[in-house]
C-alpha cells in the first residue's frame, strides 16, 4: 500500500514509525514532515519515507498531489486540516483518507459545540458557559469565584486554555481572549468552565463511526516547567500506562463517556471515524471530561504506539471502513516514557537553527526511540526548527525503568537552549 501522512511533529513521526513497520506499506509520502521522518525506511521493501514540500493545510496542494499519486490512504495527523475539512474533500473526490470530517470534528474546533454536546447527552463534565462579551464572561467567572478555567473556542495549538484561581486571573484571561484577541479568531468566543479538582489523564479511543475501542491511559504534562509551572504548552513529556484507572474502572468510564458520545453521534448524525481523545479529569465524584480531542495526542502518540502489538494499517484501515467492531487491541506489556526537548524560551519566543548533536547515540540505546517534531537539516547538519525540538521515548517493565531509560537518553543529546522537564512520570511513581 502507498501511504500520505500529514503533519510535521512528534506524532507524525511516531505514526509514519509504526506505519513503516507494517507489511502492507511499501510506500510512505509525509508532508510536511520533518528531518527524523525523512530517515525512516518501509520494512517491506526498503524504501525511505519521502517528505514532500506542502503544508498539512495546504488543501489544494495536497488534493493534487493525491490525484497524482493515488495513496491507498492518507493518515491526518494534525487538528487543523480536519477543522478545514480536508476529509470531505478527499472524500468528494473519490480518495481514502483517515480522520473524522469537518462535522465531526468539531468536537475539537468548537469547545462551545463539544460542551453543548456533553451536557445534552449526560457525560460527565465540568458547569460551564460560552460568552461573546466580557462583561457576561466576568458574571460568570464570578458565580464561580474566580476558580475557573477559561479557553478560546477555536484551536490555538493546545495553547488555548488559562487557568484561573481568582477574579484577578478570570477577567485577565477574559480580557486576554475577547478583547486583545491573543488567540485570533480562535477566541471570537470563549468558554468558562468550573476548576475541577483532581490527576488529569489522557483517554484515546479508536473509532469507526458506530464502536470505539478504548487505548490504555495515559498523561501529558502541559505545564513548561518542574512540578506543573509555568505557561500551557503543547505537551512538555507523557507516559503510558497511568495507575489512577484499574481496568474495571476505564471500563466504568467507557461506560460512562463512550457510550453516550456514541448514542449522542448517533442521534446528531455524525459520522466519526478516527482517534476520539478526551482530556479527563478524575475528581472525587468520579471521571469528568475536561475538553474533546479529534485526533492523536502529541506526545501522547509517542507513548502507545511503542507498545501497540496490532499492525497499525489495519487498524486504520477498519476504522475507515466501519470494521473495527470485532477488533481486538493487543499491547506488550510494558511502560513508556517520553520526554519533550524544548527550544529555550518555548512557548514563548525562541531561536532557530541550533545545530543538535547526540541524537544517534541516544537512538542506539536499547528500547528508546528519539522522535522528531521541530527539527530541520541545514546542509548536513541536523538543527532546530520549532519549540518542541524532539520527544525522547523509551520503554521498558516497568515506569521507572522506562522513566530511567528516557533521561539516560536524554542525556545523550544537545542543543543551545535546550530545555525538558525532570518530573515526567513523576506522580505516577510517587
Amino acid at each position: 500500500m502507498k501511504l500520505l501522512v500529514l503533519g510535521s511533529g512528534g506524532r507524525e513521526h511516531a505514526l509514519v514509525w509504526k506505519l513503516a513497520q507494517s507489511p502492507h506499506a511499501t510506500q510512505i509520502w509525509c508532508a510536511p514532515g520533518n528531518a527524523g521522518l525523512a530517515q525512516e525506511r518501509c520494512a517491506r521493501g526498503g524504501a525511505l519515507v519521502e517528505c514532500i514540500g506542502l503544508g498539512a493545510e495546504d488543501l489544494p496542494g495536497l488534493l493534487a498531489f493525491a490525484q497524482e499519486k493515488r495513496p491507498d490512504l492518507t493518515i491526518v495527523g494534525p487538528d487543523n486540516p480536519l477543522a478545514m475539512g480536508i476529509v470531505d474533500l478527499f472524500q468528494q473526490h473519490g480518495l481514502r483518507i483517515w480522520g473524522p470530517n469537518r462535522k465531526a470534528a468539531q468536537f475539537e474546533s468548537s469547545k462551545a459545540f463539544s460542551q453543548e454536546f456533553m451536557e445534552k447527552y449526560g457525560i460527565p463534565t465540568a458547569k460551564s458557559g460560552t460568552f461573546t462579551t466580557a462583561a457576561a464572561a466576568s458574571r460568570f467567572a464570578a458565580s464561580l469565584g474566580g476558580k475557573c478555567a477559561v479557553k478560546a473556542d477555536g484551536l490555538a495549538l493546545g495553547k488555548g486554555v488559562l487557568i484561573c484561581r481568582d477574579m484577578a486571573q478570570a477577567d485577565a484571561a477574559i480580557e486576554d481572549i475577547l478583547v486583545k484577541k491573543s488567540f485570533g479568531a480562535a477566541g471570537q468566543k470563549l468558554v468558562i468552565q468550573e476548576l475541577l479538582e483532581g490527576l488529569e489523564i489522557s483517554l484515546h479511543a479508536l473509532c469507526d463511526g458506530t464502536s470505539a475501542k478504548l487505548f490504555p491511559t495515559s498523561q501529558d504534562h502541559k505545564r513548561a516547567l518542574d512540578g506543573d509551572q509555568g505557561l500551557n504548552t503543547g505537551g512538555m513529556g507523557t507516559y503510558s500506562p497511568t495507575p489512577f484507572l484499574t481496568d474495571y474502572h476505564l471500563a466504568q468510564a467507557h461506560d460512562a463517556i463512550v457510550k453516550p458520545w456514541l448514542r449522542g453521534c448517533a442521534a446528531e448524525g455524525i459520522d466519526y471515524r478516527g482517534i476520539l481523545y478526551p482530556g479527563v479529569m478524575l475528581t472525587k465524584d468520579g471521571p469528568k471530561i475536561l475538553e474533546f480531542n479529534a485526533r492523536f495526542g502529541d506526545p501522547e502518540t509517542q507513548v502507545y504506539l511503542p507498545g501497540l502489538e496490532n499492525d497499525l494499517v489495519e487498524l486504520l484501515e477498519a476504522s475507515v471502513s466501519g470494521s473495527l467492531a470485532p477488533v481486538q487491541l493487543r499491547w506488550q506489556p510494558v511502560a513508556c516514557v517520553c520526554v519533550v526537548l524544548a527550544s529555550g524560551g518555548y512557548p514563548g519566543s525562541y531561536a532557530k537553527g541550533q545545530p543538535i548533536t547526540g541524537v544517534n547515540e541516544a537512538n542506539a540505546l536499547p528500547n528508546t526511540k528519539v522522535f522528531h517534531a521541530g527539527t530541520a537539516k541545514a546542509g548536513d547538519q541536523l538543527v532546530t526548527s520549532g519549540g518542541r525540538v524532539l520527544g525522547v521515548t523509551a520503554w521498558g517493565n516497568d515506569l521507572r525503568a522506562a522513566q530511567q531509560a528516557a533521561y539516560a537518553a536524554v542525556e545523550r543529546i544537545h542543543f543551545e537552549g535546550a530545555h525538558f522537564r525532570r518530573d515526567i512520570a513523576g506522580k505516577a511513581l510517587k
